[in-house]
């Protein structure tokens, strides 16, 4: 089978790989017919973590069960799935609240290393009945490879960030999951919301969602929108010490920042005495991606939150390279990267 690995920064090939065999009777077999490119991907592409060994790459994936062990009860060969970036056992209390990060085990997340990247042609999937769901009706494929990671990511960022009815919320970082985590904003209940951007496209395009765009002096900019007073929640999509720094000076006094984006290595200076005067609270969410499918797949289904124009552009697998390079230019023509094995 082929697989997308990277083995340096900026170094993306696809490899020939063995196809795997089922990873136990609780297992099944995936043929990936989509795979997402995604934000945290660009940190082993980028050189924010080091490799030891080529890793295969990818963690969001829908397809077709094309072998399953025999103690799989929730999906059959020729079913097409949707499979959790997150993974746990399956069999805990932890993950019994359908929050894989809770697992007793601790959680894995396919493409890091650990277990395997699912932009390839074949992905194994351990505890197939926790960790994937059967597509269903009227859901599309581009919805199902959100609901993968991104969308589950940006709703459970917004869930997290304690929004009022007709409150204001800031949202840093505009790609896949910050226009995710914007758009479960405003169906949470948020009057206002900030979109805060370097890139001019993407402003325009969450701007075109009903959002305030914010290109430049972020803080300045949100706190003369607000009064002075900062706004209600902030959601940082991005998560690099100035993205960090800024969502913890723009929030009001008593509220909330719901942090989402994946953090380099590197310690970051909290201002701790600045959040404890002004009693902020700081979440950091890695998303529980089973338990939004009850949430988001109605909502889908209904039409009522849309999820359209995140993704940009569509590869075969073969272009990874150039899919990667077109991610992490950043910019506003290209949010998300679709690769079809």
């Amino acid at each position: 089978m082929r697989t997308v690995v990277v083995d340096g920064p900026a170094s993306i090939r696809v490899d020939t790989r063995p196809d795997p065999a089922l990873s136990g009777p609780d297992g099944v077999i995936v043929a990936v017919s989509a795979a997402g490119i995604c934000g945290s991907d660009l940190h082993f592409y980028e050189g924010d973590y080091p490799l030891a060994e080529p890793v295969a790459l990818g963690h969001e994936a829908v397809g077709t069960v094309v072998e399953a062990g025999p103690e799989v009860s929730t999906v059959k060969v020729g079913d097409q799935v949707m499979v959790s970036s997150v993974a746990g056992c399956g069999d805990c209390p932890g993950c019994a609240t359908n929050d894989p990060v809770m697992c007793y085990s601790g959680l894995n997340i396919f493409g890091g290393g650990v277990l395997p990247g699912a932009q390839t042609d074949l992905l194994a999937v351990h505890a197939a009945d926790f960790q994937l769901r059967k597509i269903p009706d009227g859901i599309n494929t581009e919805q199902a490879l959100l609901l993968t990671d991104n969308l589950a990511t940006g709703w459970a960022a917004a869930q997290r960030a304690d929004i009022p009815y007709g409150g204001t919320v800031a949202v840093i970082g505009l790609g896949a999951v910050g226009l995710c985590a914007l758009r479960s904003a405003f169906f949470q209940g948020a009057a206002t919301v900030f979109a805060v951007d370097r890139v001019q496209g993407r402003l325009q395009r969450a701007a075109q969602w009903g959002a305030t765009p914010i290109a430049s002096a972020t803080v300045e900019s949100i706190l003369a929108a607000t009064g002075g007073r900062g706004a209600d929640a902030v959601i940082d999509a991005v998560a690099t010490d100035a993205s960090l720094t800024d969502a913890l000076s723009a929030v009001r006094p008593g509220g909330t920042v719901s942090v989402v984006g994946v953090h380099d290595l590197q310690p970051f200076p909290f201002p701790a005495l600045g959040c404890l005067i002004r009693s902020i609270t700081v979440r950091w969410t890695t998303a529980p991606v089973q338990r939004t499918w009850p949430e988001l797949i109605p909502l889908l289904q209904s039409g009522r939150l849309e999820v359209d124009g995140i993704f940009t552009t569509t590869l075969p697998l073969e272009q990874a390279a150039e899919g990667y390079a077109t991610a992490a230019a950043r910019s506003g023509d290209d949010v998300k990267i679709l690769l079809t094995p």
